[in-house]
């Protein structure tokens, strides 16, 4: 009799073969179709992936693993495998068209990896094989190019795969493509068309927060210029342009410049937003400032490898968000009190977070590497630069009108100090600095004139008619002196009813006489104080420099003396009439 075990156990091992069989097919990447008319081909949905656990594997074994099934589809994002320690390898399956000449160029757009091994391979034999990576010298490099790029010759048919053994201390980041060479050229060139608009841009910022800082002195500028160094120097590094152009082979700033940018920039952002938001408690202050050297003494340390990347990314996500986190409070009591300046910070941080959230997604592998995503953090820093400006703008308007009210008053007060308040003609100070200039400017060939008048009957008409009356004719006698004068004379109230008149650049004494003519006809004639009618007499003296002195008290001295003998000479009648 047979035994009944032994059919299902061939049965058992049927079904299994065939649950193997699907979850190969399941797992199998379909090849990436090349020369089909598409002149650029995203190689992610043909890619299958296996991280290097154990000991180092080569290329050979890496295809053994994958003959053997191993390699399965990545989880999570397009292009983003997250942070990984160790290296994965990537397989993708080819079938190019029997008509295309073959000439693809093979490009990870994520500059920052640091080593990547590319094999090509037909049939299980290596065709071509290079190494890429940030940390190879640029003469090493298939291409002098700003990412990692390979052009391959792939042979037509089914048979080529690509293994790709990547390995990085940053994000794994693999947008992966192949495209013609003419494909791939003009997605070159529009990559460093923005990127030379965003840097550039940066750049022309950094220098004018730098000019304006050497030349006004104002350090909100100086800190300023240090939050855009940071976010240019975090921009050239993650998309290749520093490299290509400013440093190198230089391992050292590949290894160092993503940390030490975001520690600048962070360094910069609690400085400008401490003085953006001042007069903030005192508190706010010192945190800010603790947060500033914070910053710059992480910096050291990982300048001299004391930390490694993983600890200062550690520090960067703790103290990068601390000064919008810190700021916050401050800038929604601007923007309540309805100040330009609460808004602008608002508005550049909240697009900071979003697009620092859009970067961290794709780093940590859950949103897709594309194009807006990879280039997210990028256009907000941008945003988040011109957003600043506008703030550093505010800012230098109200310290520009605070200074022009610190001017105002201090000539108001200069003019009160030189100023009669009655009449507003220059008091006994304002004469004597008038003089001085005068007199310091003197040609030798000219003379100056100096008349002393004291008004004859004005007291009478102070007395009789009130204080008011008498302010008011002062009013009037100094407006029809000034009348009388050329407009570069001077006219001085002593006090009481004491004029100065100061005539310069006269070149005949001749001239002098006829001024104080001139100032006699000007009490020919009644003054009109409302209803009243006043007739006033003058007394003069005259002095001229530099004959009778060289400076004010001479001159005065002189001149008075020169009127108390007109007195004694002849008295002036004076009027009233109602």
């Amino acid at each position: 009799m047979a035994d009944p075990v032994v059919p299902l156990n061939r049965l058992w091992q049927l079904l299994r073969c065939l649950l193997l069989s699907w979850l190969c097919l399941a797992g199998a990447a379909q090849a990436a179709e090349l020369g089909t008319g598409a002149t650029r081909v995203e190689l992610w949905p043909s890619l299958s992936m296996l991280a290097e656990t154990g000991p180092r594997l080569s290329a050979q074994a890496a295809l053994a693993a994958a003959q053997a099934g191993q390699f399965g589809r990545p989880d999570g994002a397009k292009g983003a495998l997250g942070l990984r320690q160790g290296a994965v390898w990537l397989r993708i399956p080819l079938q190019v068209a029997s008509q295309d000449d073959g000439e693809w160029v093979l490009e990870l757009d994520y500059p920052p990896l640091n080593h990547i091994e590319v094999y090509l391979l037909y049939q299980g034999q290596i065709l071509q094989q290079a190494a890429l990576g940030n940390l190879l010298p640029r003469a090493t490099r298939p291409l002098a190019s700003r990412n990692h790029a390979l052009p391959l010759s792939l042979p037509p048919g089914r048979g080529s795969e690509l293994l790709l053994r990547v390995q990085t201390q940053g994000a794994m980041t693999v947008p992966i493509t192949l495209a013609k060479p003419a494909a791939y050229q003009s997605h070159a060139l529009s990559e460093q068309l923005l990127q030379g608009l965003l840097n550039g841009l940066g750049l022309a910022l950094l220098v004018y927060s730098l000019a304006q800082w050497l030349s006004l002195r104002e350090p909100l500028f100086a800190k300023y210029a240090l939050l855009i160094t940071g976010s240019l120097l975090f921009s050239l590094l993650q998309f290749g342009t520093g490299a290509q152009f400013l440093w190198p082979d230089s391992i050292w700033m590949e290894q160092h410049a993503g940390g030490l940018s975001a520690l600048i920039a962070a360094c910069g952002s609690y400085l400008f937003i401490e003085q953006a938001l001042q007069g903030s408690s005192l508190l706010f202050r010192r945190l800010m400032w603790g947060g500033a050297a914070l910053t710059q003494l992480s910096a050291l340390v990982f300048a001299f490898d004391l930390i490694d990347v993983r600890v200062i990314t550690v520090i960067i996500s703790t103290l990068g968000l601390a000064p919008a986190v810190m700021g916050l409070p401050g800038a929604l009591r601007r923007a309540r009190q309805r100040d330009a300046i609460g808004w602008c910070l608002l508005l550049a941080w909240l697009v900071y977070l979003l697009t620092t959230a859009v970067a961290i997604g794709v780093i940590k592998g859950r949103l897709d590497a594309n194009f807006w995503t990879l280039h997210a953090f990028q256009f907000g820093a941008s945003f988040d630069m011109l957003m600043f400006m506008r703030v550093l703008g505010l800012r230098t308007a109200a310290i520009k009108q605070a200074a022009a009210e610190a001017r105002h008053e201090r000539d108001l007060l200069h003019a009160l100090a030189h100023t009669d308040a009655l009449t507003g003609l220059a008091n006994r100070r304002g004469l004597q600095l008038r003089m001085d200039e005068l007199l310091a400017r003197r040609r030798p060939e000219h003379q100056l004139a100096l008349f002393l008048l004291d008004l004859n009957g004005f007291k009478q008409v102070n007395d009789r008619h009130g204080h008011e009356t008498g302010d008011a004719l002062l009013v009037a006698v100094a407006r029809r002196l000034q009348a009388k004068l050329h407009p570069g004379d001077l006219v001085a109230r002593l006090g009481g009813d004491e004029f100065v008149v100061v005539c310069a650049e006269l070149s005949q004494p001749q001239q002098a006489e006829a001024l104080g003519e001139r100032l006699l006809e000007a009490f020919s004639s009644p003054f009109q104080i409302g209803t009243l009618s006043c007739e006033l007499g003058m007394a003069l003296g005259q002095a001229l420099a530099p004959q009778d002195g060289g400076g004010l008290p001479e001159l005065l001295a002189h001149a008075d003396a020169a009127m108390y003998r007109g007195k004694r000479a002849q008295s002036a009648a004076v009027f009233f009439a109602p």
